[in-house]
């Protein structure tokens, strides 16, 4: 139960920075402050939704897409996350495009390192 409690809070993180970074690189990305914390909560619900399901179509009926499964579930994410909540505003096809590829890339990276630095935290913490 701990795990999954801290893969829900690894996956929170690295997705509130990968749309802290796609607004701040982009500018036809707009993440109001008010509303961070519910657009972050929705993108990763719907992110954990979405991405379950594009894999299993990918396995079930185009076994070539399932590499892109976790772009196109960023991307629905992106979409659903614009379009319930006030928080987050996407302009452009190119930045869409953009957008997607750095949440993901930004997200990946965060759920990659954040438990190497929450692990290497916690045994300074208990050497000490």
């Amino acid at each position: 139960m701990i795990r999954f409690l801290i893969a829900i809070v690894v996956q929170l993180l690295s997705n509130a920075l990968g749309l802290i970074v796609a607004a701040q690189v982009l500018d036809d990305v707009t993440l109001t402050a008010s509303a961070f914390v519910v657009a972050v909560v929705v993108f990763t619900v719907i992110y954990a939704i979405a991405q379950p399901f594009f894999t299993q179509m990918a396995l079930s009926y185009v076994p070539a897409l399932r590499g892109g499964v976790a772009l196109v579930a960023t991307l629905v994410g992106l979409l659903i996350t614009t379009w319930v909540t006030d928080g987050l505003s996407i302009q452009g096809g190119t930045t869409w495009v953009a957008a997607t590829v750095i949440v993901w890339v930004v997200s990946l990276l965060g759920v990659l390192l954040l438990p190497l630095i929450l692990v290497k935290k916690k045994v300074a913490e208990r050497r000490s």
